[in-house]
């Protein structure tokens, strides 16, 4: 069968409205009562958001019309189901409840919007491709349920208290418009010492969700939220060495280390950030009564005052400067 038969172009776009459907079920399931099916089902829409662009590239079937229908099952599937399943859940009839759910649904088209404008965009950085600019809308769609989750698995706690709930619905809403970045896993590349492990890890990941579902989701959430500090720095790291943006991986590590190794030859230290202004203070301060005594009229130095200099003298050392010797 060739590669650009009708068929074969109807597959990704199929997997896209089984995506949808997904994405809508969650709400009928929360209509219901049942939501740990509810967050099944966006959890399942995300599987299949995540195979229908790599299934349509594999294919050579991408077509503008899978693109425009990929954002728009996203934003029912991601936004308005996860948005209305909480409304179901814990602001029935509420209306700062509902205000909630708008935000978080209008954050979540916002994001995808810019989304589609930034894959016509020319002018980006060459490793801008590693990165997403804010939380993707398959993970936005699920960090705004941890709550749920943690109710559903644990009861009801802290998490699951009203204000709580309404605060972190708008606070993932505005981490979905963000310009944070996050790493994006298609261009995440192991390598191949750690395909074992990996592997592994796989198989321990597939335990703990057929044992554990719930417990293994939030894990899985909370790490995503952990990573977002160390996306920041790689990203800025990248930014300021251009050498490492057209290389393999191995190739960036050796530049990390190479200029660690640089700092340390030349006998640089990171900077103590606000510890040298007050280390620098203590060093030059002088006892009050050792300032009013004029000079020449000092006697016998007490023992005290011969350490609290020779503190001093260590103070200046710290800091890599030297005292000025005033007396002649």
């Amino acid at each position: 069968m060739s590669r650009t038969t009708p068929g074969v172009r109807l597959l990704p776009n199929a997997i896209t409205v089984l995506a949808l459907c997904a994405g809508l079920s969650a709400v009928q399931f929360a209509l219901t009562g049942d939501y740990l099916l509810s967050i099944g089902a966006i959890g399942v829409a995300a599987v299949l958001d995540s195979l229908d662009g790599r299934i349509a590239r594999l294919l050579d079937a991408t077509s503008r019309m899978g693109a425009e229908l990929d954002s728009l099952s996203d934003s029912i599937s991601f936004g308005v189901a996860p948005a209305l399943v909480l409304y179901i859940w814990h602001f029935g009839g509420d209306r700062v409840g509902w205000i909630a759910a708008l935000i978080f649904a209008v954050c979540m088209i916002l994001r995808l919007a810019r989304f589609n404008t930034l894959l016509d965009d020319t002018e980006q950085l060459p490793f801008s491709s590693e990165f997403f600019v804010g939380v993707p809308a398959p993970a936005g769609g699920l960090l705004v349920l941890l709550p749920l989750v943690l109710n559903e698995e644990f009861g009801d706690g802290w998490w699951s208290s009203e204000v709580v709930v309404w605060f972190w619905t708008v606070g993932i809403a505005g981490l979905l418009i963000s310009r944070i970045p996050t790493l994006s896993l298609k261009t995440v590349k192991a390598p191949a010492k750690a395909v074992a492990p990996l592997l592994v890890g796989v198989g321990l990941l597939a335990a703990a969700v057929i044992q554990y579902p719930l417990i293994a989701l939030a894990a899985s959430l909370v790490l995503y939220l952990a990573h977002i500090p160390y996306s920041i720095r790689r990203y800025r790291w990248l930014a300021k060495h251009p050498e490492a943006w057209d290389v393999p991986a191995r190739e960036r590590r050796a530049i990390r280390r190479a200029g660690s190794s640089r700092m340390r030859r030349l006998g640089l230290r990171r900077p103590l950030r606000r510890r040298v202004a007050g280390a620098a203070l203590r060093a030059v301060r002088l006892p009050r009564h050792e300032e009013a005594q004029p000079t020449g009229t000092r006697g016998p130095e007490p023992v005290g005052r011969a350490e609290d200099r020779a503190h001093r003298r260590r103070s200046w050392r710290r800091i890599g400067l030297r005292q000025r010797n005033d007396r002649h």
